[in-house]
């Protein structure tokens, strides 16, 4: 008997999706407030802008980001809980250098073959990043692609909204050689550098090491989750005038920190200021001869994020982050120089 011809002979289930929806209904709608209008399911999601009206000039700030080759290391191990709020992580914390709040997120989620209990546990994760950075996981959406990835292939993307008053945006300009550089610890490399990590420590960069203690410690250190940092920053913008932020992200110090910095001024880091962090003090005992360089522009080395304040804010500034649980410490100067924007010393 010759077979049906369908959508899902093709590779594409779509009773799996609509079971997959009402899996994570419930979850997905705890992060809603009052501002979403509508709920799950519908081909937009709503929110209610109307509180903008209490601002005196709105400026909306938007961001875009994705996990990168990290999923791949999460596959392997078989985790999918954490890479969700990775994905919230790296979107919310790129507008919170801008000082904006996050309003509301959305996700994309592209996959070989719909598992449905593996997806919930990812968009899990979302949901929790959601909840750590007070957005609204608005709506989403998850598409096989069959024939062009295997089947327990996927890749994430996220998208986020959120709002800031334009006098109160950050921006750099008002940094001044002498301002301080306040670090906040990473959890770890976040979600960047894993191309380098996989061809570090991934037979091929795609299997799992044979010793099980190096798996292990991948497992326990590479895949910590991004912290996001909004509720903390959200607190410090309040109390003191922060003259500028750096998310370390892709491209580690080297590529980050300039960015924010006026012209003719660059960043003097002191290296015995910045943490002792497990996956970096490992990763340079494994690797002894990868240069300094190398590192600092790929990783964030022990720091996520960094503040920039003027010295008589520092002290109410480290008080502010710690209160909020975050370790904090100051990792360098302002100075004036015209030439390397990041100097190590």
């Amino acid at each position: 008997m010759e077979e049906k011809i369908t959508y899902k002979s093709a590779g594409v289930d779509t009773e799996a999706g609509q079971d997959f929806v009402k899996r994570i209904k419930e979850n997905v709608e705890s992060t809603h407030g009052a501002r979403v209008v509508g709920g799950l399911g519908g081909f937009s999601g709503g929110f209610d802008v109307s509180f903008l009206k209490n601002y005196k000039n709105p400026v909306l700030l938007s961001g875009t980001d994705g996990v990168g080759t990290k999923l791949e290391l999460a596959r392997l191990l078989g985790m999918y809980d954490t890479v969700g709020i990775d994905l919230v992580a790296m979107c919310v914390n790129d507008i919170l250098v801008s000082g904006g709040e996050p309003l509301f997120f959305l996700d994309y989620i592209a996959c070989g073959k719909l598992d449905p209990a593996k997806m919930e546990k990812i968009v899990s994760g979302i949901v929790k990043g959601c909840r750590l950075s007070g957005a609204a996981l608005l709506g989403g959406e998850t598409a096989e692609h069959p024939g062009t990835m295997e089947e327990d292939e996927y890749d994430l993307a996220g998208f986020t909204v959120g709002a800031v008053e334009k006098e109160d945006m950050i921006d750099g300009s008002k940094i001044r050689p002498g301002d301080v550089i306040l670090g906040l610890e990473s959890s770890g490399p976040h979600s960047n550098g894993f191309s380098f990590i996989r061809k570090l420590y991934l037979p091929g960069g795609r299997n799992l090491p044979q010793d099980s203690e190096v798996t292990e410690f991948l497992r326990e250190y590479a895949l910590r989750p991004t912290r996001i940092y909004v509720q903390s920053i959200l607190s410090l913008v309040r109390r003191v005038e922060v003259k500028g932020m750096v998310h370390i992200t892709g491209g580690g110090f080297y590529e980050n920190i300039p960015r924010v910095l006026p012209e003719n001024c660059a960043a003097s880091l002191e290296r015995s200021s910045l943490p002792s962090s497990p996956f970096f003090e490992r990763l340079k005992k494994d690797f002894p001869n990868i240069e300094e360089k190398e590192l600092f522009s790929t990783f964030n080395m022990g720091i996520g994020y960094v503040a920039i304040v003027s010295p008589d804010a520092e002290e109410i500034a480290t008080k502010t982050l710690e209160e909020k649980g975050e370790s904090v410490r100051k990792i360098g100067t302002v100075i004036s120089r015209k030439n390397d924007s990041v100097l190590l010393v």
